[in-house]
């Protein structure tokens, strides 16, 4: 069964929203449904009895797992502002890093151009994932 893409990123954007081990996603491979579990939260009891048995129920991986943090953030400094790549090393090492980075981007007009290769790369990311779990989707 395919399972639409846009269900693969809302899922991935779930389990990222906080740090690994907190927010969980997991899709079936034979429905096409997603599900959802935060521990703050305790909601397991949405899930299906057999998700943590069953071959058909694949977690959806944090962003730390596909690689999609600070190498995002390296690759978009490289490719376009390379001359302020010591200014935004500058910020990742404090607390705030994203935040200081974002406003940065917004000051030099290049924020939305930093968030279309953010989820460009990350839907070429999750297509790649779901083709190594066997994940059928469309787009």
């Amino acid at each position: 069964m395919k399972i639409k893409l846009s269900d693969i990123e809302d899922a991935y954007l779930f389990v990222s929203s906080d740090q690994p081990f907190v927010n969980f996603a997991y899709v079936s491979k034979s429905k096409g449904e997603t599900y959802i579990h935060s521990e703050m939260f305790g909601d397991e009891d949405d899930l299906p009895e057999d998700i943590y048995e069953s071959d058909d129920y694949i977690e959806i991986p944090h962003k730390i797992d596909l690689n999609l943090g600070q190498k995002l953030v390296w690759e978009f400094v490289k490719k376009e502002i390379p001359s302020h790549e010591n200014k935004v090393r500058g910020f990742f090492s404090k607390k705030g890093a994203y935040t200081r980075y974002k406003d940065f981007l917004e000051q030099i007009n290049l924020l939305d151009k930093w968030y279309e290769f953010e989820n460009y790369e990350t839907q070429k990311a999750l297509k790649t994932w779901c083709k190594e779990n066997k994940i059928e989707i469309e787009d």
